[in-house]
């Protein structure tokens, strides 16, 4: 019984959108999990995924993750491989995806992909309700950044 609670506990990061941080203002994250094949798993579990250019959309009641690349997994044959641009499923709870397609309906919000990462057997993903940031917003966060960095360095010193 607590090994399988350390198990439910332990997660290992396999792929990060670093760049929609830098994009968007993240209003609210969601845990969700993906429908996925065998192969994709195994690409994902040996870290071929890509976030940086992912959106969700809506499609009967049903969210979509589109555009995520996960590459073909080397050691399956052409036929057995997935196409690895696929639209896959997301499985939220539909009241969740109520409250995201309600979010998405205002103007300049979207739904991103932030990481993908296993939780104890199972791949998961977080997606974000985020707000695309303005140039001028990019800058502040640059300069903040860059501040925080040269006090750090100033007190190691």
């Amino acid at each position: 019984m607590k090994k399988n609670l350390k198990k439910d506990l332990i997660s290992k990061p396999l792929a990060q959108n670093k760049y929609a941080k830098f994009q968007y203002e993240i209003i609210n994250t969601i845990e969700a999990g993906i429908a996925l094949l065998g192969t994709e798993v195994k690409s994902i579990r040996n870290g071929k995924a890509n976030l940086r250019d992912g959106y969700c959309t809506f499609r009967n009641n049903e969210i979509l993750l589109k555009n995520v690349h996960i590459s073909p997994h080397k050691n399956a044959g052409r036929f057995f491989n997935h196409d690895p641009l696929r639209d896959r499923k997301l499985l939220v709870h539909k009241n969740e995806i109520i409250k995201l397609k309600i979010s998405t309906e205002k103007k300049g919000l979207t739904i991103i992909p932030l990481s993908i990462y296993l939780k104890g057997s199972w791949i998961k993903i977080t997606i974000a309700v985020g707000k695309g940031k303005k140039l001028h917003d990019k800058r502040q966060a640059d300069k903040a950044k860059n501040i925080r960095k040269e006090i750090r360095s100033a007190l190691i010193r």
